[in-house]
């Protein structure tokens, strides 16, 4: 009887986790199918969920789009992103990893204090201090250049916390070993205790890459040879009602990146929330 009412848990489970899996899956599902409608399908109401005639005139009509500065091309706007996607990344994940182990190994006074503010950070996003943010870097001149697109990126509470928790989980022992082998602290931090924190890794990358792939340059960069893709998608869609699918293609483009790390590194990401203390 036991076992019999454990299979029928099983079973609902299962039905209820296939049923939110497919709720999830639906707007993704959408995204891909209005970016392969034409036109005289994507204002039919009520809205279908497939497409009769599918083609990929979007792709076309928003490469078109994007192509028409003779100034600057599209190949312009695709290596700003990937530049800056790529230097947030590198940049987020070294400095996370080092104030990260300094935190959670290191002795010092207001230790407790500063890992109280990266927790309560947390609560805020990053558009509370975007006014601070352009003051800043305004009084550094560096408005209109790649630098007001990758420094606001490069610390992340986020990351940070996540960095600290994982590596709090490493034996002190390891660490004294290392200091009795006659290692220094930034050879400790590299060669012993980040090469075991690879999961932790790709957490942060991820995060990173997410938030500097979607980010609006609009705030800190005016000229159009620094702008990135979202920020040349958003203004081309902000036309109206007739760009709807290039906006729909714009989606897919800009979420397959995303999308295809994260398959390459789930498992890092979800033991590193298990081990984060956040993860319930």
């Amino acid at each position: 009887m036991k076992h019999s009412d454990r299979r029928k848990g099983n079973i609902i489970v299962f039905l209820f986790l296939t049923v939110l899996g497919i709720f999830m899956a639906l707007p993704i599902y959408l995204a891909f199918l209005m970016a392969f409608k034409p036109e005289q399908e994507l204002f039919v109401f009520p809205p279908k969920l497939y497409t009769l005639n599918p083609t990929p005139d979007n792709f076309r009509n928003m490469l078109h789009d994007l192509g028409k500065s003779e100034l600057v091309p599209f190949s312009r706007y695709f290596f700003n992103s990937v530049f800056v996607t790529v230097s947030v990344t590198v940049l987020q994940c070294v400095f996370s990893a080092m104030a990260g182990f300094v935190l959670a190994k290191c002795r010092f006074a207001g230790k407790n204090f500063l890992n109280a503010i990266i927790v309560i950070s947390l609560l805020y996003q990053s558009n509370v201090i975007y006014i601070m943010q352009y003051v800043v870097m305004a009084e550094l001149n560096i408005i209109n250049t790649y630098g007001a697109l990758i420094f606001p990126l490069v610390s992340s509470s986020m990351s940070l916390f996540l960095m600290r928790q994982s590596i709090s989980q490493v034996p002190d022992e390891i660490i004294e070993a290392g200091k009795i082998d006659g290692a220094g602290l930034f050879r400790i931090c590299w060669q012993i205790v980040i090469p075991n924190q690879k999961p932790a890794f790709s957490a942060v990358m991820i995060f990173a890459f997410q938030s500097a792939w979607n980010m609006q340059s609009s705030s800190f960069v005016y000229k159009e040879n620094f702008k990135t893709l979202p920020t040349v998608i958003q203004q081309i869609t902000a036309s109206g009602i007739s760009k709807t699918g290039i906006t729909a293609t714009a989606s897919v483009i800009m979420l397959l990146p995303p999308v295809i790390l994260f398959i390459f590194a789930r498992k890092g990401v979800i033991e590193t929330m298990a081990h984060s203390g956040i993860s319930g």
